[in-house]
């Protein structure tokens, strides 16, 4: 997809220009929830192959493949935002949590994991890759925050979602036939994976704030 858009920008600005435009952009790259979540916990396929050291050095490898990839196109500046806390998202707490629906640790401890290989991968890589501004992008932490000290951020839901149950609720699940909360404003989650407008408005300021800079 990224060469095909940067075959379009071509044919429409000239070469020169493209690079230009590619070496300039900002491109944010989001990939390790669903790896550990459902690919490696959920549907027991790769726990079966690997254990979780390494299934995280897979996922890496992968990623910085990825990142090379994108380099080589012509990308320099490139967000790339950390696994999140998996294991406390609503759905995870539900098939993980226990009765009690707690986070589920052995999922946060794979995305600690992952999170650390991660950022001394970026680090390798912008020492490695000339002008390259590869910035790790903490999300693990202001959102576990949130999901800890939800009132003081201004929310009273954290456990569950705003659509259905709230608990299980997502994709497929969760549809225009979905009883909603009534003030969506209230929960950090939209269904049971995914944060609410209102949790990345609490978030966005603080990347822009923390890390903004960094790129430029």
């Amino acid at each position: 997809m990224f060469k095909e858009y940067k075959a379009k920008l071509k044919g429409i600005v000239g070469e020169e220009r493209t690079n230009f435009i590619l070496s300039k952009s900002l491109y944010l790259v989001v990939a390790g929830s669903d790896d550990i979540a459902n690919t490696y916990f959920l549907s027991h396929i790769r726990e079966l192959e690997y254990d979780v050291p390494s299934y995280t050095d897979l996922m890496l490898d992968k990623a910085t493949t990825f990142f090379k990839e994108i380099y080589g196109q012509g990308a320099r500046r490139i967000g790339v935002l950390s696994a999140p806390p998996i294991g406390c998202v609503p759905s995870q707490r539900t098939l993980a949590g226990g009765i009690l629906r707690q986070c589920s640790e052995k999922y946060n401890q794979a995305a600690k994991l992952f999170n650390m290989k991660l950022s001394a991968s970026l680090d390798s890589l912008n020492r490695n890759l000339p002008n390259s501004k590869m910035i790790y992008l903490d999300v693990y932490s202001p959102l576990l925050d949130l999901i800890e000290n939800p009132k003081k951020y201004g929310f009273e839901f954290a456990n569950k979602g705003c659509c259905g149950t709230g608990k299980i609720e997502v994709a497929i699940l969760c549809n225009p036939a979905s009883p909603t909360c009534t003030d969506a404003s209230k929960y950090i989650f939209w269904d049971s994976y995914h944060p609410t407008e209102a949790a990345y408005r609490t978030l966005v300021p603080i990347f822009l704030h923390k890390y903004f800079s960094s790129f430029f």
